[in-house]
């Protein structure tokens, strides 16, 4: 991560103030045929952009330049004398040092062509210079560039909607993060990675950048993660470590562009500004002090995606540090350092950026070989859609979940924890994704759609506990198995039914299948009598649970060995050497219609 060497007494560049609407290249200025400029002097790649155009006669109009701009004048503050000696070396200078992306010169009716100082002084300071004909007016030039201007804004709002069109169809997919960071990352042309709280990788999507790019962007992930704030116990003695060398992670340095004064071999990060910051929004940064150390990196801390546009986000400096060994009185929070919502750097012609999502200390982090107006709204979109698959629901607090889970621990009965969670009968949903393995983010969408936070992944089965008046209804590339609504008692009760409903649904391959509710013959006689006979009846199959259940999946099934291989994910050989031992061990004819009545009625108690 390189700095730059500052000479403290050089003029430094600004980084330019934008308007609300997006920079144009300087080459589709020069691309105008009515306007027949010409480019003699400076650079001409293609990221040199114009912000505005802006016509000064002023002899220094550093004062009156925001940055960015084309700067338009005729000469006529150059005395003759002044176009042989070194009065455009200075003038140049001054341009850059303000931020100016480009001068144009017009021809008449004070000069008839360029004065060769000028164009030796803008090949010097790497500032284009544009000759302005004298059949072409500068208000036509500035003309020009607002039409330029408002073209590439309406670009940038179609880019922008269809993006955000594409974004939250892809949320609604069953794989919603994934599908996220894949329509991220074809919208930029870059990469797309959802960093956990813990740093690491949950999901990724797109070309993934060079290794040291890679790693810088994890980097960056702890500028905008917030760090947790620790408690000193009364009498603990503070011991605030030497000032770095450096300057804090996440602090909103701005480092110009390399100039003139520019160390050889350095390299300089500057902050590019946001396309809605207001017009007349100065954005310039004070040239820094003569003790500004060597090496220091400027990564931009960018407005959040909920920020009006317009808002000026500024990180607050440091705190001074706390005198060496100052004994604490009381227990006080150790404050953290700011953090804020978004973070940019360029790494190995990488550009990067990370955001932080709301809750629990996921990131969104992104990388393209370039950087296009809309993109960083693009960004934000996605970081607000995966803020809202990532983050807590509304089903209860985190603190209720996290005392129901410590009493269940501490051996407190269903019917004791319930309450903390909600009132009320429930129903339990086992589900399984159509396409592929079901992972915790998928799992955390699931429930965020059937409306609970109570999910929990297992053997790729997704269950979900849920309050019976949420009545769960089919989830596009899921498949689900609903329980009877039940009391806290009955959960486990509700579990094995919807575990058998999600069975039944994959066989049948129906996207929702619930558990019967419809009161049968067995229910008319006494419950311990039915109990004790479905007891003695099935007796012989007690030692082979396995047989039991597919005893249950087969005649639910209507005997079909196909739906009940593929049920209980077994050969349907498998079914037919499990029923074929069913039938001796209960030493019966499964074929006989009544005999199979009776045995399901006995399993209905079971």
């Amino acid at each position: 991560m390189e700095g730059m060497h500052i000479v403290p007494d050089a003029p430094v560049p600004l980084a330019p103030a934008v308007p609300p609407t997006p920079p144009i290249p300087l080459s589709a200025l020069l691309a105008r045929e009515d306007l027949a400029l010409r480019r003699i002097a400076g650079p001409a790649g293609p990221d040199i952009a114009i912000h505005w155009a802006h016509t000064s006669e002023m002899a220094d109009p550093y004062p009156y330049l925001l940055g960015g701009e084309l700067l338009l004048t005729a000469g006529v503050h150059v005395t003759p004398a002044d176009a042989t000696g070194a009065y455009f070396d200075t003038y140049v200078s001054r341009v850059a040092a303000a931020g100016g992306a480009a001068i144009g010169f017009g021809l008449a009716p004070v000069h008839d062509t360029v004065p060769p100082t000028l164009v030796a002084a803008c090949e010097a300071h790497g500032l284009p210079l544009l000759e302005v004909p004298p059949q072409t007016t500068f208000s036509g030039v500035a003309r020009a560039v607002w039409q330029l201007m408002a073209q590439a804004r309406l670009a940038e709002l179609r880019r922008v909607t269809e993006a955000q069109q594409r974004l939250a169809a892809a949320a609604s997919r069953p794989d919603p993060v994934p599908s996220v960071l894949r329509q991220l990352a074809q919208r930029l042309t870059g990469w797309g990675v959802l960093y956990g709280p813990d740093g690491t990788e949950i999901a990724s999507a797109g070309r993934a950048p060079h290794e040291t790019a890679r790693q810088a962007l994890a980097h960056l992930t702890d500028v905008v993660r917030p760090a947790p704030t620790t408690m000193a116990s009364p009498g603990t003695t503070v011991r605030t470590p030497p000032p770095c060398p450096t300057t804090p992670a996440g602090a909103a340095v701005r480092t110009p562009p390399p100039s003139a004064t520019t160390s050889p071999g350095t390299t300089g990060r500057t902050a590019s500004p946001t396309p809605t910051t207001p017009p007349g929004t100065t954005g310039r940064t004070p040239p820094p002090s003569a003790t500004t150390p060597p090496g220091t990196t400027g990564r931009t801390a960018s407005p959040s995606p909920t920020t009006p546009p317009g808002t000026a986000v500024r990180t607050p400096p440091p705190s001074p540090p706390a005198p060496v060994g100052r004994p604490v009185a009381a227990a006080v929070p150790v404050a953290a350092r700011p953090v804020p919502s978004s973070a940019t750097d360029t790494v190995a012609g990488s550009h990067l950026a990370a955001y932080a999502l709301a809750g629990q200390g996921f990131v969104l982090g992104v990388a393209s070989p370039h950087r296009e107006p809309g993109d960083h709204t693009i960004a934000s979109v996605a970081a607000v859609l995966l803020s809202l698959l990532t983050g807590e629901h509304r089903s209860g607090t985190g603190a209720a979940r996290s005392s129901a889970l410590v009493r269940v621990l501490l051996g407190a009965p269903p019917e004791e924890v319930a309450p903390l969670l909600g009132t009320g009968r429930w129903v339990v949903v086992h589900a399984r994704p159509d396409t592929q393995a079901a992972d915790a983010v998928a799992a955390s969408a699931l429930g965020a759609a059937l409306g609970s936070a109570l999910v929990d992944l297992a053997d790729g089965v997704v269950r979900v506990l849920l309050p019976a008046e949420r009545e769960p209804g089919p989830q596009p590339g899921w498949t689900l198995g609903v329980s009877t609504a039940v009391g806290p008692g009955d959960w486990t009760t509700a579990d094995a039914q919807a575990a058998r409903a999600l069975a039944r649904a994959r066989a049948t391959r129906t996207a929702l299948v619930g558990h019967g509710t419809r009161p049968g013959l067995a229910d008319l006689l006494p419950r311990d009598e039915a109990d004790a006979h479905a007891q003695a009846l099935l007796a012989p199959l007690d030692a082979a649970p396995a047989l039991t259940e597919t005893l249950r999946t087969w005649l639910s099934l209507h005997g079909s060995w196909d739906r009940t291989a593929v049920a209980l994910s077994v050969h349907r050989n498998t079914v037919r050497q499990r029923i074929a031992r069913c039938a001796a061990l209960l030493g019966t004819d499964l074929d006989d219609p009544d005999v199979r009545m009776e045995l399901w009625f006995a399993l209905r108690r079971a």
